[in-house]
């Protein structure tokens, strides 16, 4: 045998499509060529391949080989790719049986004495694995288990990639036990100890536990029901006062009032984030506070191979923002379409890739430079032309796509001692969930998400309604975006309340919401 090919698979954004890595060995003299569009890791793998080969007690064939990863025009990156190589190489100089390579796919970076380490984007490449599978069963009409492949990764990353269900992961250690495995499987080794055991996937229904709690947060009423508000419907909200109002407080207890993502969800996030080589406390809802100093291109994502971003990386969770003003408003700009959009693409000479970007966006401003316009202290000494320079740092097409601006006073030290403990996270999660599932019911998506023909479906308007919102349109000046997210988070109220219609109470709400 002089020729062998081995099933693995790149990652792109956050997708990882199929690569086949083909082997020949031929006359000449000895060389190792890598065609298919290898980037630099690729390309040096053929170092740590030939020592890990040798390191392992198997021969290097002293012969010219060539190795081409196909599709040719699809870009390669990462070491994933070695153990592929070096089971090709293995199979097509006769060491290994090519036959049962059939039945496997392969990825891991090998070190130079033949060890399996961790690599990124498992979890991506086992879903996409499942998705394969459910695309070729629902194409023969049957499900042929024969032609689903086991997937063999390091062992450091088989908990993550079988979290994947319906997926058979093997976790191995080194090249070795990859070779003595598929002995056993062919029928080449009686001894079936050497055989490496199905990863147990470990259960995906467990309980999310949250170290904070919004009982935490003391007082501030009115800014706990917005934040309630948000949370059933998926707006975007905005806090506005003075510095140790509990602005940063508030919003680090969003995640924990959300409703639990579903078993999808879950795996979309952690997949998301095995990409992205980041730590993630599965089943958890994102929670991403970024600083000032961040650019455009780490906000939305990019670079020469585009990689996710900090809003790809708050996907089904929430997008922090403290201190609005102090960011470049460049960058802050270039969230406008994403919060309408809700993915975010990314274009390239030779590529363009989306990337989803469903985020709640929580914001935090002080109303002037020194923070304290409109305290009680009069401890502003800002002119009103300070303040307009520095509100104006926000552009109004932004402002005009955050539903909810919420006024957050300081507290009077006698408030905040003599303050009862609000209601704990459980208990305001609970309402949100009941409000959720009716939206879900309803409309199979959550308020934030409804277009303006949806609206119109959805939120259906008595006289005295629409009377109070012409009134505010024209006192409020409200734009068409304005007008609509008005209607949206009333609708939101109206669902925490259990109404089918939007009453006036609801509208009022949340027309307060927009008077700031």
């Amino acid at each position: 045998m002089s020729f062998a090919q081995v099933h693995t698979r790149s990652v792109v954004g956050l997708h990882a499509p199929a690569v086949m890595v083909e082997v020949h060995l031929s006359q000449g003299l000895p060389a190792l060529t890598i065609v298919g569009l290898p980037e630099a890791a690729v390309r040096e793998s053929k170092d740590r391949v030939r020592s890990a080969i040798i390191n392992s007690n198997f021969q290097f064939p002293n012969r010219r080989l060539t190795i081409n990863l196909a599709p040719a025009d699809l870009p390669k990156e990462g070491a994933r790719l070695d153990l592929p190589i070096a089971m090709g190489i293995l199979a097509a100089s006769g060491q290994i049986d090519a036959d049962i390579l059939e039945n496997f796919e392969f990825i891991g970076e090998l070190a130079l004495n033949g060890d399996l380490r961790q690599i990124t984007g498992s979890l991506a490449v086992a879903r996409a694995i499942k998705t394969h599978q459910n695309q070729g069963t629902q194409s023969q009409g049957l499900q042929n288990k024969s032609k689903q492949r086991q997937l063999i990764v390091p062992k450091a990353n088989a908990a993550e990639a079988a979290r994947v269900a319906g997926v058979e992961v093997l976790g191995a250690n080194n090249l070795t036990e990859v070779c003595r495995h598929l002995a056993v499987v062919s029928g080449q080794q009686p001894n079936q100890n050497d055989k490496i055991e199905i990863e147990q996937p470990s259960s995906i229904h467990t309980q999310v536990h949250y170290k904070i709690d919004l009982a935490d947060v003391k007082g501030q009423h009115h800014a706990r029901r917005a934040l309630e508000i948000a949370a059933a419907g998926g707006h975007s909200l905005l806090f506005i006062g003075p510095p140790g109002s509990g602005k940063t407080l508030m919003a680090s207890r969003l995640p924990t009032i959300l409703p639990e993502l579903s078993d999808e969800e879950a795996l979309e996030v952690a997949s998301t984030y095995s990409v992205a080589d980041t730590e993630y406390q599965y089943g958890t809802r994102p929670f991403r506070e970024i600083h000032h100093t961040i650019s455009a291109v780490a906000l939305v994502g990019g670079g020469s191979r585009p990689k996710p971003g900090e809003i790809t990386l708050a996907d089904k969770g929430v997008l922090f923002i403290d201190e609005m003003p102090e960011f470049d408003r460049k960058v802050l700009e270039v969230l406008r379409q994403p919060l309408e959009s809700k993915q975010i693409t990314i274009s390239r000479a030779n590529s363009q890739i989306t990337f989803p970007a469903n985020f709640q966006l929580i914001a935090a401003m002080n109303p002037c430079p020194c923070g304290y316009h409109g305290d009680l202290s009069n401890r502003c000494h800002c002119r009103p032309e300070q303040i307009a320079r520095y509100q104006d740092k926000i552009s109004g097409p932004l402002l005009d796509r955050i539903d909810l601006h919420v006024s957050v006073p300081a507290l009077p030290l006698t408030d905040l001692q003599n303050a009862q403990k609000g209601e704990t996270s459980e208990v305001v999660r609970q309402r949100v969930a009941k409000a959720h599932s009716r939206q879900m019911q309803r409309q199979n998506k959550v308020n934030n998400e409804l277009t303006p023909s949806e609206l119109d479906e959805q939120a259906n308007l008595g006289e005295p309604q629409k009377q109070l919102l012409q009134t505010a349109q024209a006192r409020l000046n409200l734009s068409a975006r304005g007008y609509h997210r008005v209607l949206r988070v009333a609708r939101t109220i109206a669902d925490l309340a259990g109404s089918d219609m939007i009453e006036i109470p609801h509208l009022s709400e949340a027309l307060s919401y927009r008077g700031n």
